[in-house]
């Protein structure tokens, strides 16, 4: 069982990613991300389900077979290229350990493997012609099912900036919730967990913030299903991805707070610096960065306490490229 630890961030990950030679042929295929950047920040938990149930390696090759059931549906199997079926042993492995998996923060597969894949997996016919890329992993499948709120991505997406800096930012929300529940559900303590994500929410999906307003509202009744809730709906909302107007609208907001408070010409590069992103000219980490040079010199405690200003190391540079 990986239990919880507030201290720790632990990341799932396939083993092939941070450099263990468990592939089929024998080789990795080492995440310079993860294992450069990200592993500063988490502790990597690695699991490799086809070593796991004993197929070694090197070892034949898995595909994905599209195979026809009686009564003309079809059905995934895994199956080696001697012929042997793993289906079963891959998901009673992917059942056992997402059942273990409560202390991860986040999880990252390989992407189109047909054990860990999340998507777009090659599904092959059973008559050997022709092929889709519509399938998902069979123990990627089993994870996602197990652990819904679990953020998971894959490798190949984490070279994309906005899909990277998403992934990191759902970790470490997740994390944060986690850390709430481990001292135990308060009223107190949702309305402030609330209350600190209010413009993170809002640049993800503003209708989930006031939604989610809304639902703690009233915590009289039963606070356990309704801390559910809310994570469950928070992490959905935050794993829709933020527009550049998204943001924009968001850093006009906190503007609104800085309007007495700034010079004419301090006021006239805030609003040109956010004028900048929104055209596409500057990256989200300028702005950003002004907004924390002003909150330096005229503190707002509210405003400080705001996850949507720093909602993941700053050494990571996720805002740099978006």
């Amino acid at each position: 069982m990986y239990k919880f630890d507030p201290k720790i961030i632990r990341v799932g990950i396939s083993g092939c990613l941070i450099g263990q030679k468990v592939r089929f042929d024998g080789g990795h295929k080492r995440s310079d991300f993860c294992t450069e950047q990200l592993i500063n920040h988490v502790e990597f938990v690695p699991f490799c389900p086809e070593m796991a149930i004993g197929l070694g390696t090197p070892r034949p090759s898995i595909r994905l077979i599209s195979a026809s059931l009686l009564d003309g549906d079809s059905n995934i199997i895994a199956q080696t290229a001697k012929g042997e079926d793993v289906t079963e042993q891959l998901r009673d492995y992917g059942r056992t350990m997402s059942a273990q998996f409560g202390g991860l923060s986040g999880y990252v597969l390989c992407a189109k493997s047909p054990s860990c894949g999340m998507e777009r997996v090659r599904v092959y016919h059973e008559s050997g012609q022709g092929n889709t890329k519509d399938g998902i992993g069979i123990y990627a499948a089993e994870l996602m099912k197990a652990q819904p709120l679990l953020p998971l991505e894959e490798d190949g997406r984490l070279n994309d900036p906005l899909l990277r800096e998403n992934f990191v930012t759902r970790v470490f929300a997740l994390h944060d919730w986690q850390c709430l529940c481990h001292k135990g559900i308060t009223a107190a303590g949702l309305i402030d967990f609330h209350s600190r994500y209010k413009y993170l929410l809002m640049a993800h999906h503003r209708d989930s913030y006031l939604q989610l307003g809304k639902l703690l509202s009233d915590l009289s009744s039963n606070l356990e299903a309704i801390a559910d809730t809310y994570i469950a709906e928070l992490m959905q909302a935050l794993s829709l991805p933020v527009t550049r107007n998204n943001h924009t609208n968001v850093l006009q907001h906190l503007q609104g707070y800085f309007k007495r408070l700034l010079n004419s010409g301090q006021r006239q590069e805030l609003a040109d610096t956010i004028s900048q992103y929104h055209q596409g000219i500057l990256p989200l980490f300028a702005p950003i960065t002004l907004f924390r040079h002003y909150l330096n010199e005229f503190p707002n405690d509210y405003l400080q306490q705001q996850v949507y200003l720093n909602p993941h190391p700053e050494a990571l540079r996720l805002r740099y490229g978006i």
